[in-house]
């Protein structure tokens, strides 16, 4: 855990950090995220991510359901990554210092799968809105404002509607973050025990932040790949096509293919936002006082 006191102070340094990351990166990347999920609902809305955007800069649609997305993630980061931190401590005080070292990427595994859960409780109804919001068309197409749009979808759907994508988010997100989180500390680690060999406190800031951010690109291609399918089936159980019709329904009628419908462009953005949410998760940490993330959890050899 390096030299942080891990307080309440701590712990809530680490929340900020992680509004900051998640909210700032999630809504930069609402264009990106527009032609991803336009492209899973409608099949063949765009042949290329260039004509994506294109079509949205016409349309006057680039930021779409902005406002949902920067309030849903901001949620999210203060969940996912002040309660990483939090797990992370819990699991060392019952299995004990030696033990969570050794099996530390358990405790990674669990830890972030926890913080998750609850990060992605906080994150569902304005998840919801948001894709409502981008995906619907013609005449029953969503206010293009946060707050109408929110009343028109309870009004016509009920309240508890709002976490009826809850489980596929889950499925989404959980197997996210877990990657995100144990292959960004297994990259970074990697990075400090075979490429950048001197002891890490003998790097400078900017060096250790440019780990960071090259761990977190890494790491967030893998996730990716990991979560696309319940990606795409968060979006298809929001689409007007498929309302009111559950997981193994929409499965039938995509198939498996169907669930891979615009991975190139969900590998550049989340590859980007992952970078850039470690990068300024960091960032914000450094700036506070606090150490950088991962590579002072490298295993020590035992001499005995």
């Amino acid at each position: 855990m390096g030299g942080d006191t891990h307080d309440l102070s701590y712990y809530a340094k680490c929340m900020m950090g992680g509004v900051l990351a998640c909210g700032l990166t999630h809504t930069a990347m609402v264009p990106l995220d527009v032609v991803k999920c336009k492209n899973q609902v409608t099949k063949g809305w765009s042949s290329s991510l260039t004509q994506g955007l294109t079509q949205l800069k016409a349309e006057g649609s680039l930021t779409l359901g902005w406002l949902p997305t920067l309030i849903g993630y901001s949620l999210q980061g203060f969940g996912k990554y002040g309660f990483y931190e939090i797990f992370k401590d819990v699991y060392k005080g019952i299995v004990g210092e030696e033990n969570a070292q050794k099996y530390r990427r358990i405790g990674w595994s669990i830890s972030s799968g926890c913080a998750e859960v609850i990060a992605d409780t906080l994150l569902c109804p304005f998840e919801t809105i948001k894709v409502q919001m981008q995906t619907s068309s013609g005449e029953t197409a969503y206010p293009k404002s946060f707050l109408p749009a929110y009343n028109k979808f309870v009004s016509e759907n009920g309240s508890k509607s709002l976490y009826k994508v809850l489980p596929p988010l889950w499925g989404r997100q959980i197997p996210y973050t877990i990657v995100k989180f144990v292959s960004f500390e297994q990259i970074v680690e990697l990075f400090y025990s075979k490429v950048f060999t001197r002891p890490k406190s003998e790097y400078s800031k900017g060096q250790q932040l440019s780990i960071t951010f090259l761990s977190g690109y890494l790491a967030g291609i893998l996730c990716a790949l990991v979560s696309h399918p319940a990606d795409t089936m968060v979006s298809k159980m929001n689409a007007l096509e498929f309302k009111g019709q559950g997981i193994s329904e929409i499965y039938s009628k995509i198939g498996f293919s169907g669930l891979w419908t615009g991975l190139g462009t969900r590998i550049i953005m989340i590859g980007t936002l992952t970078g850039l949410q470690w990068w300024i998760y960091d960032s914000f940490k450094t700036a506070v006082g606090l150490q950088a993330s991962g590579g002072s959890t490298a295993p020590v050899t035992n001499k005995h």
